[in-house]
């Protein structure tokens, strides 16, 4: 799947002015980032963009904390790709259930379900 003529929500990771450059001028992509300490000239990121990225940085912490994805002592790749589509699947799973059984945040998963 190529992307093209698109905005991409990045890291500040991906500050590089070469990354946001080769991005731009090859595919279209305007890579938009969160502010660095150190960074001048800087245009705030739209609320909906800030939401966006809250929601994604919660869920990654969330897989990391609650379901330890960082700890894998998987033997094979097969076995890798398997404890992490399971923990991956089981998140999914909880938030299913918060959002359209009992209607609570998706983002709240150390909430017991019953």
């Amino acid at each position: 799947m190529q992307l093209n003529d698109c905005l991409l929500i990045g890291d500040k990771g991906y500050l590089s002015a070469d990354i946001q450059l080769n991005l731009f001028d090859e595919y279209n992509i305007k890579l938009v980032t969160p502010m660095r300490k150190n960074q001048y000239n800087y245009q705030q990121q739209p609320y909906i963009f800030r939401k966006s990225r809250k929601r994604i940085e919660t869920l990654f912490s969330q897989l990391c904390d609650q379901f330890m994805i960082r700890r894998n002592y998987a033997k094979s790749f097969e076995g890798f790709k398997t404890r992490i589509l399971s923990k991956i699947t089981a998140l999914t799973m909880i938030q299913y259930i918060h959002q359209f059984v009992y209607h609570r945040n998706i983002n709240n998963i150390k909430i017991n379900l019953i």
